[in-house]
């Protein structure tokens, strides 16, 4: 498993590829934040994880154990993307249950910290589905943009309406004085 990368897949080639073109910039694998994302678009304060499909279990059911481990006689459903090694199957089971965990955890981190992430699956960037997952990342990227600045433009609408309350609440008592 040491020969596997992790940086510069082709599915992230795919995807950095296709941002770039509609004009997206990012920073690739932050190592200040949570999980090193693939893609961190600080502008839309938005980190994109590519994750495989195998290695991510994507789509696959596993049975929970008190221990965390998985019985050999559970039952795992393989999805279309995602298929389970009949040899040593624990292993394989309680090494995806693991990066999954690992994936959910760091997500909740990077939430709790003010950051949106996006998730793209191997398997969404078959040349089928290419260029719609493109097209729904970035137009996801651009309904976040606005969200947060329709945020920042209320907060700064709601201080300023305060600020002239408060003046004119302070002006009318100078007056009455």
């Amino acid at each position: 498993m040491a020969a596997i990368k992790s940086k510069d897949t082709k599915p992230e080639m795919i995807v950095r590829r296709g941002l770039w073109r509609r004009g997206f910039r990012y920073r690739l694998n932050h190592k200040r934040l949570p999980g090193h994302p693939d893609l961190v678009l600080r502008k839309y304060r938005t980190c994109i994880f590519v994750n495989g499909c195998f290695w991510h279990g994507h789509n696959v059911a596993l049975p929970q154990m008190s221990d965390g481990r998985c019985k050999m006689e559970d039952i795992i459903e393989n999805s279309d993307c995602c298929k389970i090694p009949k040899t040593n199957r624990e292993f394989w089971v309680n090494k995806i249950r693991r990066n999954k965990e690992r994936d959910k955890e760091e997500q909740k981190r990077l939430a709790e910290m003010g950051w949106h992430c996006i998730t793209v699956w191997e398997c969404e960037l078959k040349p089928s589905k290419r260029e719609e997952t493109l097209e729904s990342i970035a137009f996801t990227l651009n309904h976040i943009f606005l969200q947060d600045r329709r945020c920042k433009m209320a907060d700064e609408n709601s201080k300023e309406y305060h600020q002239e309350e408060s003046e004119n609440y302070l002006k009318a008592a100078e007056e009455e004085l």
